[in-house]
């Protein structure tokens, strides 16, 4: 499967962005949806997560309350609804198809390693 992720831009801190990751090649349902970003100089780190119904969803602790991941099959694509913008978001943001449950880290979030497919991301920048 083809991950194409869309949407990422400069916002002002306390603004929003909807990311999309449009999917080819193979049905998204498949597929457990997750968004990783990563900033300069720093590791990639997890943000979402989504089961392939789109009835069970998760989050890092960074972004709960601010972020919405959900899907849609039928349209092949994924999103990531993020409000309240801070500049601490600022970074690259992935999205990446799991084909089974996503190993976790001992902090309890999915883990890098476990996707099978990524997009190559897009840019989100958070200005103060």
């Amino acid at each position: 499967v083809q991950l194409q992720a869309s949407g990422g831009g400069l916002v002002q801190a306390g603004g929003s962005l909807r990311l999309s990751c449009a999917a080819s090649g193979r049905t998204l349902s498949a597929y457990v949806m997750n968004w990783f970003r990563q900033a300069p100089g720093k590791e990639r780190e997890f943000v979402a997560t989504i089961n392939r119904s789109g009835d069970s969803t998760d989050y890092a602790d960074s972004v709960k309350g601010r972020f919405t991941i959900s899907r849609d099959n039928a349209k092949n694509t994924v999103y990531l609804q993020m409000n309240s913008l801070k500049p601490e978001d600022t970074a690259v943001y992935y999205c990446a198809a799991a084909l089974v449950t996503p190993m976790r880290s001992l902090l309890g979030a999915p883990i890098a390693s476990s996707m099978n497919y990524w997009g190559k991301g897009t840019q989100v920048t958070v200005s103060s």
